[in-house]
């Protein structure tokens, strides 16, 4: 996408409000079984085109998060298990990466290293926390964050156009789909598309930490992405030596709205849906799987760190 474009419908103000709807999936602001206000509601609050709206909204749809259906407006029928409030929180298997943030901004030293694919759940999480130290809610004296992101050369198995596996895959037998030599041009235009969403979202939450620090809110910010030549199957949060959470992206055929308006059946994966595990280490006992899991998780990340990852 051209970081430029600017007109309402194509470039920066569809990826606004997609990623502000996408912010308020993830915080519970839109619960489960909840309707979306009005297109026109919306499109007023956003200050864009109700054209704009639409297409957020479709894309929401296609990624299976929200329903829509004629006078009946938009109903989320998906909740990301990863929201919530540390209040909201009990012991259980699964986790939430709302809660998981908060309880490390809750820390004097906000120490977090994470795996992922694109960071975009992560973003939305760092804004809010970002949010309430504005506020005054928390008031961390450092924030220290790692990020590990896979290396932009390499060929990801996903999201590439369904029935479109490789170069020589027979077409359906209905004859629809692209043609056969479309294939690399397609899933190249998919892969590119990941790849800014990746970069995009790396970007907003380092300018959002790193503005805490020139607001003189948080004396010191430290941010680094690095890019491993690894395909991520899951997701790795940790709070170095006290807890972890791990969840495996979710594989989905679905409909990617592309920039020029077409949609792509394709398969992707998920990420702001997908099960997180939670994982803590036992102090009182370095044996427990909790305490066992959390440390060769870390080491498993700082070998990655160190030997496999080049700088940003």
């Amino acid at each position: 996408m051209d970081e430029g474009q600017s007109t309402e419908g194509g470039g920066k103000e569809f990826w606004r409000v997609l990623e502000e709807l996408r912010a308020r999936l993830a915080n519970g602001a839109y619960p489960l079984g909840s309707t979306l206000p009005a297109q026109r509601a919306l499109a007023d609050e956003l200050g864009v085109s109700r054209d704009t709206v639409q297409r957020a909204l479709r894309a929401l749809a296609g990624e299976g998060w929200i329903e829509s259906r004629q006078g009946s407006g938009s109903r989320v029928v998906k909740s990301p298990i990863h929201l919530g409030t540390p209040q909201q929180e009990t012991p259980r298997v699964r986790a939430t990466l709302g809660t998981f943030v908060a309880r490390a901004f809750a820390q004097p030293v906000v120490q977090l290293d994470v795996f992922t694919l694109t960071s975009e759940s992560l973003d939305a999480h760092i804004r809010l926390q970002a949010e309430r130290v504005r506020l005054g809610e928390v008031r961390p004296e450092r924030i220290e964050l790692r990020m590990l992101l896979p290396d932009t050369s390499l060929t990801l198995p996903y999201p590439r156009a369904k029935h479109l596996a490789g170069e020589g895959e027979a077409r359906p037998d209905d004859g629809s789909g692209p043609e056969p030599g479309q294939v690399a041009q397609l899933n190249g235009t998919l892969h590119d598309r990941l790849n800014d969403i990746t970069r995009r979202h790396s970007i907003s939450l380092r300018s959002a930490l790193r503005d805490l620090k020139t607001e003189k809110l948080v004396p010191s910010v430290q941010v680094e992405v690095r890019y491993v030549p690894l395909t991520p199957a899951f997701k790795l949060y940790l709070r170095p030596g006290v807890e972890a959470l791990f969840g495996p992206y979710e594989v989905v055929e679905r409909s990617i709205l592309m920039d020029d308006e077409t949609e792509v059946d394709a398969i992707d994966v998920l990420g702001l849906g997908s099960t997180l595990t939670r994982h803590v280490n036992d102090e009182g006992d370095p044996d427990s799987s909790g305490s066992v899991f959390v440390e060769s998780m870390r080491a498993w990340f700082d070998s990655c760190w160190n030997l496999l990852a080049r700088p940003s």
